[in-house]
């Protein structure tokens, strides 16, 4: 068979084109020598449609190299990263690992710089961490203020950011000091991006080139990968010092422990020691005799008035400071060459302890001087039992005065001296109150509950009288609650108080009482058991019990906001809301007795209701604002 002119032609095939673009591939050629294939073609004359298969193929080849470049700058990406990774779970040197990081990513984005910076806590600025391909000694010993340059703008937002040129770039905040170390080093184009652990950023990852240039996607998320590593190693190292530091302390609270242990034990033997005196009937000065032969010093012993129980000790007043001190502290406290102890039953002060002639005293025999506290603390409430004792004695007078205030009050008040009762100081009288069965458990909770503050209880008709002197830091109704509450835990049942008035005197004192068994009943009425009050906390109620029937006290409590209001403002909110009651409520009514439209009103009960709270005309609430209100009416004709 004829062959065509074309077959004929020593270039009518391309397969020498395509076994040459395959040499290409497999010899990884540069991009510029596979156009040469097709060029070649066409300076030795090949046909047209050799010319087209030849394109083809050199546009496929093409496709095929950028594809294989990317498998092996992925490779090798990968490989750096599982590099990394190797790192981190083999090496516990920061350094090294950050330093390898660093340089990674320089190889890996073929920059001309890499480096890594983070916070300074102390100085509040952040620093040069690590640094790879850096040559000037400014920008490696550069710091940067938290928000300036790219890096501010990274930690700011914690998101990754490149610029082609960083000196022209305005998207963040440039600095003198920041932009000398980027011109010395010659840096142009450079790309930022953050090291985060749990959100927070911790540090920034860059890589520079000396000339301008675009990061693409890729190179990004290869930073951002590194970077992450890099958060990783900086946990890893903080969990590691953490890990060490803990097991120092252990090891030196270890050392402590055993150090101490038989310190600890002596101590113990001592105590057991004292508490051995006090089951055998030893008192105040026996304890303090054989705290100081264990001690090798001189003990001395007051109680809470200041009076000396045993032994030598600094004056009263020298010793208040110290025992302050001591009491607040929880332990014994050193005033010159003498030791001071407070003497305390939970948190109630019962008196101090003082060791003379020992101030090298060391921690073993300072927790034996403590443990003599608590053991002298144990004698004191014993003592504590006799005075109870004497409040029932001192109750019999109470119990008198409140039954025949008019009988003999001089007598009374000279029999309270003789007791130590002042009747001519005023005194708050407090009326407590529970069910009968429980009456006496509640009498021995009123004189735990006075003890040490020189008040008196007694039994009186269906109630427990507690009489307190006036301190002027609390009023009639706290105390009461105040009262309610602990005679409660105390006595193990809830318990209602009344307080009277604060008054001195028997006759005034006695009319208290009345006042207060007044109160403690209505708080039964009211259905607040459990409670306490005085007649001023009940509201309108409070005037009917009070002997002193104090009107303009309950108006001013009751209408106070609204007169105050109408004072300042020249308003009628009084008038309205005097208008609304008497109208039944009727708002049609009330506008036609104020003459004024309905939605004017509203517009001042809207006003009353923010002054005075949402419950103004709830039926209780209503009911004191219009006794206030004809009280008022009254008081004003």
């Amino acid at each position: 068979m004829a062959r065509t002119m074309d077959d004929q032609h020593p270039h009518s095939s391309a397969a020498p084109a395509l076994r040459r673009l395959l040499d290409l591939l497999a010899s990884g050629a540069a991009t510029e020598d596979f156009a040469e294939v097709l060029a070649d073609a066409r300076r030795q004359g090949a046909p047209t449609a050799v010319l087209a298969e030849i394109d083809d193929a050199t546009w496929l080849a093409l496709r095929v190299h950028r594809t294989m470049r990317q498998h092996r700058r992925r490779e090798a990406e990968l490989t750096a990263l599982f590099d990394t990774a190797g790192d981190l779970a083999a090496s516990r040197d920061l350094d090294a690992v950050l330093q390898a990081i660093v340089r990674r990513a320089r190889m890996l984005l073929g920059t001309d710089t890499a480096y890594l910076t983070l916070p300074d806590q102390a100085a509040g600025d952040t620093y040069m961490r690590v640094t790879d391909g850096s040559v000037s000694v400014l920008f490696q010993t550069l710091r940067l203020s938290l928000g300036d340059g790219l890096g501010g703008l990274v930690a700011q937002t914690a998101r990754p950011y490149a610029t082609p040129d960083y000196r022209t770039d305005e998207r963040f905040h440039h600095t003198g000091e920041i932009d000398a170390g980027v011109l010395d080093e010659g840096l142009v184009a450079i790309i930022g991006v953050p090291l985060l652990l749990g959100g927070q950023v911790i540090g920034v990852l860059f890589a520079a080139d000396r000339s301008p240039r675009a990061f693409s996607p890729d190179e990004v998320a290869l930073l951002c990968t590194l970077a992450a590593h890099a958060a990783i190693a900086l946990d890893t190292a903080k969990a590691l010092a953490d890990t060490r530091a803990a097991l120092a302390e252990l090891n030196t609270a270890n050392a402590v422990i055993q150090a101490h242990s038989a310190a600890v034990q002596r101590a113990e033997r001592a105590h057991d020691r004292l508490t051995d005196l006090v089951l055998r009937g030893a008192e105040v000065p026996d304890v303090a005799a054989a705290v100081a032969a264990l001690l090798g010093g001189e003990v001395g012993v007051r109680d809470a008035e200041g009076l000396v129980l045993a032994g030598r000790t600094p004056g009263a007043d020298g010793l208040a400071d110290a025992v302050a001190a001591s009491r607040a502290e929880g332990r014994a406290v050193r005033v010159g060459d003498t030791w001071v102890c407070a003497v305390l039953a939970g948190q109630e002060p019962l008196g101090s302890m003082v060791l003379h002639d020992r101030p090298d005293l060391d921690d073993a025999d300072r927790r034996l001087f403590e443990r003599a506290g608590v053991v002298t603390a144990l004698l004191l409430l014993l003592r504590r039992s006799v005075a109870e004792t004497e409040n029932r004695v001192r109750g019999e007078l109470l119990a008198d005065l409140l039954s025949a205030p008019d009988r003999d009050p001089a007598g009374l008040t000279a029999r309270g001296r003789r007791l130590g009762v002042d009747l001519g100081r005023p005194h708050l009288v407090l009326v407590a109150m529970v069910p009968a069965a429980d009456r006496a458990r509640l009498a021995g909770a009123a004189s735990r509950y006075l003890f040490g503050s020189r008040g008196i209880s007694a039994e009186h008709g269906e109630t427990v009288v507690l009489l307190l002197p006036e301190d002027g830091a609390t009023t009639p109704g706290d105390a009461a609650g105040l009262a309610a509450e602990r005679l409660a835990r105390l006595a193990g049942v809830p318990v209602t108080v009344g307080a009277g008035r604060v008054a001195a005197g028997p006759v005034a004192l006695a009319a208290a009482y009345a006042e207060g068994l007044r109160c403690v009943r209505a708080l039964g009425v009211l259905g607040r058991s459990g409670d306490g009050a005085s007649a001023a906390d009940l509201g309108f109620l409070g005037v009917l019990l009070g002997d002193g029937h104090d009107v303009a006290a309950f108006v001013g409590a009751t209408l106070g906001p609204l007169l105050d209001y109408d004072a300042r403002r020249g308003t009628e909110l009084v008038r309205t809301l005097r208008a609304y009651f008497e109208c039944g409520g009727s708002l049609t009514r009330a506008k036609d007795e104020l003459h004024v439209h309905v939605n004017t009103v509203v517009q001042r009960l809207d006003r009353v209701e923010i002054l005075l709270g949402h419950d103004w005309n709830h039926p209780e609430r209503s009911l004191e604002l219009q006794l206030a209100l004809r009280l008022q009416l009254l008081a004003e004709k």
